[in-house]
């Protein structure tokens, strides 16, 4: 990085003080939140979709299906724009676009219209998402950065949480075009706070590696494609197949030419880090538990306790919500120790929450049995979202915390559609919907699946080396450093 570019990171990262810090904190965490709050937040307005605008059930599946597969899909990508053309410009493209098709999303006046504005919702979220943590940490000092990220965590962790609760609660009681209609004036009061407020910033400047984005996007589509369209179609359906292992092939022909490349989009030498490592394989088993337990969780609540979306959403506040109250202090702790052991904890914690679950579900058990496991899952949720993003960002350099974060943010993602498509299908093979004993058949091993997947998490942010001195160095100093393994946090 030239002098005149880490003197600009340098200097973004100290702009307003204490003030322009707010505001990164404030605009970052509303934009996190939209985009990763409509991952989920349509499931269980689904049936009053059908209703208003018809279609089979694959269609409807679409309409979940089209936002998860754009936005998976183009996040490295997304990431790499922002890089080249300025953090804040891009995420002001991704903004806008998002919100303009949360408003085409809310007037579609039939299915095929409402799968199109979704997968433009996608695009726009894939754009905005991993920007958010490059401009956050742009505008934070680094000793402050913990509880930055502990409090954009829990605002994230919230959304992709409480998707099922909102998007229930504002269907039952308003209009599931209220779920739509939610993003637009949000989005709109963001674009001049963001143009306002955020501080400009660059990455390498190297040009857009054409070949390594159609490589990875044309891989990651037809994985997660794979993934998401298995439980439905079959594993053995052809076009399923021909996406999984279509995918696969892409993928290693993207860690090949990337091995090669002079400016890819993604180093593969980012991956002889252990701390980058650890953080990215910790991510990707962490979201394919939690997303699958929450995906199955949330239906026995409403179809085998018979709550309703509000009262199913209310009761899993314990672990929904913990992390508002839990990940600013995680991200204290993580600036005090280190990311890694609180990590780790959390991700037992969580681990033993589905457990506890495993364990108690029954057709008529008793709230006061779950609400255990629940908080336990909480707190363990809590811990990992903010020192985990801290352990992504300071794993590399800063002309390469763009990609690093589009790249957790792509391994998320494919975790979470990886998670839903085992679990259901571990769901199918030991039960089903005929009764609530069966359900609950299915339900138990996909926990207890879950929970090995999640403690498997909990091993491999162990493997992160131990913080060595200060919890992040400041740009200028990272620079300065060759080794690839900056700080483990």
């Amino acid at each position: 990085m030239s002098q005149q570019t880490a003197t600009e990171t340098e200097t973004s990262a100290h702009r307003g003080g204490t003030v322009g810090t707010v505001w990164a904190l404030v605009i970052t965490s509303v934009a996190g939140f939209m985009a990763a709050l409509d991952n989920l937040v349509v499931t269980t307005a689904l049936p009053s979709i059908r209703k208003d605008l018809g279609g089979a059930l694959g269609d409807l599946e679409w309409t979940v299906s089209a936002y998860t597969l754009t936005f998976a899909v183009l996040l490295m990508f997304g990431a790499a724009l922002g890089d080249r053309f300025g953090r804040r410009r891009m995420f002001l493209v991704g903004l806008t676009v998002f919100t303009g098709a949360s408003a085409a999303a809310a007037m579609a006046t039939g299915i095929n219209t409402l799968i199109a504005a979704r997968a433009i919702q996608g695009v726009g979220a894939a754009i905005m998402m991993p920007l958010t943590l490059t401009l956050l940490t742009a505008a934070v000092p680094a000793a402050k950065r913990g509880m930055a990220y502990g409090i954009w965590g829990a605002v994230n962790g919230l959304a992709v949480a409480s998707g099922p609760l909102i998007g229930g609660s504002l269907t039952e009681h308003v209009s599931w075009h209220w779920i739509f209609w939610l993003n637009v004036p949000l989005g709109i009061a963001l674009l001049p706070l963001a143009r306002l407020r955020l501080a400009e910033s660059h990455g390498t400047g190297a040009p857009l590696d054409i070949p390594g984005t159609l490589l990875a996007s044309g891989g990651l589509f037809g994985i997660v494609y794979g993934l998401v369209r298995g439980p439905a179609d079959g594993w053995t359906a052809p076009l399923v197949l021909t996406g999984l292992f279509a995918g696969t092939a892409l993928l290693i022909a993207f860690i090949l030419y990337s091995t090669r490349a002079k400016n890819p989009m993604l180093p593969m030498r980012l991956f002889r880090s252990r701390a980058f490592s650890g953080i990215n394989a910790a991510s990707l088993l962490m979201f394919l538990g939690m997303f699958g337990s929450i995906f199955l969780l949330s239906q026995f609540m409403q179809g085998v306790l018979g709550y309703s979306p509000t009262e199913a959403g209310l009761r899993m506040l314990p672990w929904t919500g913990m992390p508002m109250l839990v990940a600013p202090i995680a991200g204290i702790l993580s600036d005090r120790i280190g990311g890694r052991p609180v990590v780790a904890a959390g991700l037992f914690f969580q681990a033993a929450g589905l457990a506890w679950m495993a364990t108690v579900v029954a057709p008529g058990v008793s709230y006061a049995a779950q609400l255990p496991g629940l908080i336990i899952s909480g707190i363990g949720m809590a811990l990992y979202f903010a020192p985990a993003a801290n352990l992504v960002m300071s794993s590399v350099l800063p002309k390469e915390q763009g990609i690093a974060s589009g790249a957790n943010n792509a391994l998320r993602e494919v975790g979470g559609a990886l998670g839903i498509a085992i679990m259901s299908s571990i769901f199918s093979s030991q039960g089903g919907y005929e009764s609530a004993q069966t359900f609950v058949d299915g339900l138990q091993p996909a926990l207890i699946t879950g929970a090995a997947v999640v403690a498997l998490a909990a091993v491999a942010a162990l493997l992160i080396p131990r913080r060595r001195g200060a919890t992040t160095a400041t740009p200028v100093e990272e620079e300065a450093t060759p080794a690839l393994e900056p700080i483990a946090g």
